[in-house]
């Protein structure tokens, strides 16, 4: 199997773990706050769910399915992190459009939204940059 495709598997569990982890005691203050932070919702697992279905989709298939789904879901989750960082609020949860532009401080703002600019960034890196490495295209041990 290819490393581009092995990676996408890695960002399916991770997003699989992140869908679940709202309901695991350690990660969850007694509030329900995530890291203390934040809140998830069934919307937020669905999605988060729906991302690591996809991935691992995309990774079975082939690399220019997982090439697409890195370029696609790197793009949007990247570019929700960077509204979040300067709204406070963002749009694939559509929080941005239920409660406007939160009224944080930039710190809160930067620790909710990291997450998607360096998981969306990360996403942009491998679909633009790494899919047009031979080296993780090509299956692992073939010399072409």
């Amino acid at each position: 199997m290819q490393p581009l495709r092995i990676f996408g598997l890695v960002y399916s569990l991770m997003f699989f773990f992140v869908a679940v982890m709202g309901y695991i005691p350690p990660f969850v203050d007694a509030d329900g706050y995530l890291f203390g932070l934040f809140a998830l919702d069934l919307y937020d697992n669905l999605l988060h769910g729906f991302s690591g279905a996809w991935a691992l989709i995309a990774s079975i298939i082939s690399v220019r399915q997982i090439t697409l789904y890195f370029k696609i879901f790197g793009t949007v989750y990247f570019l929700d992190g960077v509204v979040g960082l300067f709204a406070g609020n963002a749009f694939l949860d559509f929080s941005i459009i239920k409660y406007g532009i939160a009224d944080n401080t930039f710190m809160v703002n930067f620790l909710l939204n990291i997450p998607h600019i360096i998981i969306g960034g990360t996403a942009m890196f491998a679909g633009y940059y790494l899919s047009k490495k031979a080296f993780f295209t090509r299956p692992i041990g073939s010399r072409a």
